[in-house]
């Protein structure tokens, strides 16, 4: 797969996921925060999907992966007034449960303690997604 610019490859897998609804947001998402380093909710109804988006993009690159490490990934500098900021890991709920949604829809499946990885389903969305990307850059440089 040539790589297109991953956010706007994440952008029309996400849209993908909520058109033919493959995963559903919970109706928590709207409440809660990405992570303890985050001050606020996302502000975009549809992070959801874009998270999931995401997830499914890095299953891509990164091979199996799990929870532990996405949350590595999705994490950030935790503020904490007077004192120096930490790295603080992203929210292992939000990233589990999207994974379980995935793998419910067949995108994902457990690899032996690894973590999880793209099916043959999952990788194909993606690579279609990426080519369609990268058709429409090329229509537009046109």
């Amino acid at each position: 797969m040539q790589l297109a610019e991953p956010m706007k490859l994440i952008q029309k897998v996400a849209a993908y996921l909520k058109d033919n609804k493959v995963i559903e947001s919970p109706p928590w998402a709207s409440f809660v925060k990405t992570g303890v380093h985050k001050e606020r909710p996302p502000q975009d109804p549809d992070w959801w999907y874009i998270r999931a988006a995401a997830i499914m993009r890095k299953l891509y690159i990164r091979g199996p992966i799990g929870v532990s490490r996405l949350r590595k990934l999705y994490g950030g500098r935790h503020r904490r007034g007077q004192k120096p900021p930490k790295f603080a890991r992203g929210s292992g709920a939000i990233i589990r449960k999207i994974l379980q949604q995935l793998e419910a829809a067949g995108l994902v499946q457990k690899v032996d303690k690894k973590g999880r990885t793209l099916t043959s389903k999952g990788r194909g969305l993606l690579e279609e997604a990426a080519k369609a990307v990268l058709k429409a850059e090329a229509a537009r440089k046109t």
